[in-house]
């Protein structure tokens, strides 16, 4: 957490601990002892998202979980996470996982190929930095181990990465990266990282995968450089927004592009 905060952090753990249960803005307010306003604003500052919108991101990994990891019916799941409308609950899932809770279930059987097609590549994903350019975002990504696996970055239109990048794109090693004609707007910029030992229910549900984001937002203006990036794969915190796009999805995205 940026600030290190100690009562969010502990409204977080309690947030956790407590998915099952109802969680108002009132109570988890005063569990900080903050008003709501006050609490909110400080919320945000640190997650970047409001505690509904926490809060509700994940209940959506939740359902991730379940979806995978049990044989509960979509409706018992949907019920599970306190959706008493199934339809609601599939229209939100798939905007923010980007595939029906349906086919989410069925892709186990998918991953395998799909990182077997990326692992059969040799250096397939290798950029070569352009002259400078307006509309361009681009930097570096690095880590502090070796990488035997997949970097998947892209730009987001939200401080969590739901629903499908604006850009994206699959990296086979660590190094320079590149976003080419971006459209004026503001974006986030994250990434996580898969290894080819990882386990299907890993990379479905993606709670203990390096990650990295930008520290600010990303301004993209017309005729106006946009500063270079500097990435850093790091270990997940408590504090982090769940991963809710589906990442079988992103490849067989880059699959089917390249």
């Amino acid at each position: 957490m940026s600030s290190r905060n100690s009562e969010m952090e502990g409204v977080i753990a309690y947030i956790h601990d407590h998915l099952d249960e109802p969680l108002p803005l009132s109570r988890l307010a005063k569990r900080a002892a903050y008003s709501p306003f006050h609490f909110t604003r400080i919320f945000k500052a640190n997650t970047g998202l409001s505690p509904h919108q926490y809060v509700a991101s994940l209940k959506v990994q939740k359902a991730k979980s379940l979806l995978v990891n049990t044989n509960l019916t979509i409706r018992d799941i949907s019920m599970e996470i306190g959706q008493q409308s199934l339809g609601t609950f599939t229209t939100r899932f798939t905007e923010k996982v980007g595939i029906s809770p349906m086919q989410f279930r069925k892709t186990p059987r998918q991953i395998s190929n799909y990182m077997a097609s990326l692992q059969e590549r040799n250096n397939w994903s290798q950029q070569t930095k352009m002259k400078h350019s307006y509309n361009k975002v681009e930097g570096t990504i690095d880590a502090d181990i070796a990488l035997e696996g997949v970097i998947l970055i892209g730009l987001f239109n939200k401080p969590i990465p739901e629903g499908l990048p604006q850009y994206g794109t699959l990296l086979s090693s660590l190094g320079y990266f590149c976003f080419t004609d971006v459209k004026p707007g503001i974006y986030y910029l994250m990434a996580t990282a898969v290894f080819w030992n990882m386990q299907a229910n890993e990379i479905l549900v993606p709670n203990q995968t390096l990650r990295a984001k930008a520290d600010a937002p990303i301004y993209v203006k017309a005729e106006t450089a946009i500063p270079y990036q500097s990435l850093r794969l790091r270990g997940p915190r408590l504090d982090d927004p769940p991963i809710l796009i589906s990442l079988p999805l992103l490849m067989k995205n880059y699959l089917n592009r390249t």
